[in-house]
């Protein structure tokens, strides 16, 4: 006998995801719910999240509530009558309503190892916070923001140099490999055995803004090392230069010590910059209206000479 399923999720993360549902033999995947369309680019022309197209390649019904916590998706949701919904970066909270609709309830694939990282960003922030270690976490949801049963953990190394970015693009095919294994233990079991989280050890993981890439160079090499990685693709670190933005990309700590923010030089692993006891090299830069470029590049045309302060 099938399960059936109602998948939601939205962006590039959740694919995997939703791909490990459709190839299993003992699910049915019965609709797809994701985001509404949303304008993006210069245009503003409206694009579909990831998990729609996704959905339409696998010829799945694709609903896009404006709203989950009212009619008409509260009566589509509750005439499927799935068996169990999993929800991956959906990208809103769902009400009590949505979650005791399904026989099973709902899982939850979340991209940290819980109750560390609870939100809406906890790939960046793992990074931004300096961990070492993150991974996903296969959840049972309730009313609470990612507080529900832990149903089973994965790890995954955060090393020095990944990205944010780079990050979600491991930890995606990691969330697929944890749910096929929920999966595969409920139908040999029945159901999963939970784990409750220790509140006491909860971290939040709340959603970026722009002001979140402000660097501040007095923190130290490795709290800005961590700061530019967790930020990059969006919403990017930056400082100021002549009173104008500086993207920042690609740190490396480096040996010497200047002061907060001044410009020590520039050598093969960027431009250096002093950040107290400690030095830290950008090998990637971006001025307003220019392409993201190597930092010789941007050197040899816009000179950024010894002793320039960064920042205000």
């Amino acid at each position: 006998m099938k399960l059936d399923v109602v998948f939601m999720g939205s962006p590039e993360f959740a694919v995997p995801c939703l791909d490990a549902l459709v190839a299993r033999a003992d699910v049915r995947v019965c609709a797809v719910v994701t985001q509404p369309d949303k304008p993006a680019g210069r245009g503003q022309k409206l694009e579909p999240p990831a998990v729609k197209l996704a959905a339409e390649r696998a010829g799945l019904r694709v609903l896009q509530p404006a709203s989950v916590r009212k009619p008409p998706f509260l009566d589509e949701l509750r005439e499927l009558a799935p068996d169990l919904c999993v929800v991956v970066a959906y990208g809103k909270i769902l009400p009590p309503e949505v979650l005791a609709t399904p026989r099973l309830g709902c899982w939850n694939v979340h991209g940290s190892l819980l109750p560390k990282f609870r939100g809406a960003a906890p790939i960046q922030w793992a990074i931004i916070r300096g961990e070492r270690e993150t991974g996903v976490t296969l959840m049972q949801m309730d009313a609470g923001m990612d507080t529900g049963a832990m149903l089973l953990k994965r790890a995954l190394p955060i090393d020095d140099a990944v990205t944010a970015g780079e990050l979600h693009e491991r930890l995606a095919p990691v969330g697929a490999a944890a749910l096929a294994e929920g999966l595969d233990r409920l139908a040999r079991d029945g159901a999963l055995a939970g784990e409750a989280q220790d509140p006491a050890l909860a971290t939040m993981a709340p959603m970026l803004t722009k002001d979140t890439g402000r660097v501040d160079f007095s923190s130290g090499a490795r709290a800005v090392r961590d700061l530019v990685r967790g930020c990059d693709p969006w919403p990017t670190a930056f400082t100021t230069l002549g009173g104008e933005p500086l993207k920042l990309f690609r740190p490396k700590i480096v040996s010497g010590a200047g002061e907060p923010g001044v410009v020590m030089g520039a050598d093969r692993d960027g431009l250096i910059v002093g950040c107290g006891a400690d030095a830290i090299a950008f090998g990637e830069l971006q001025l307003p209206g220019k392409r993201r470029m190597p930092a010789h590049a941007l050197l040899a045309g816009r000179a950024i000479p010894t002793r320039t302060r960064l920042g205000t």
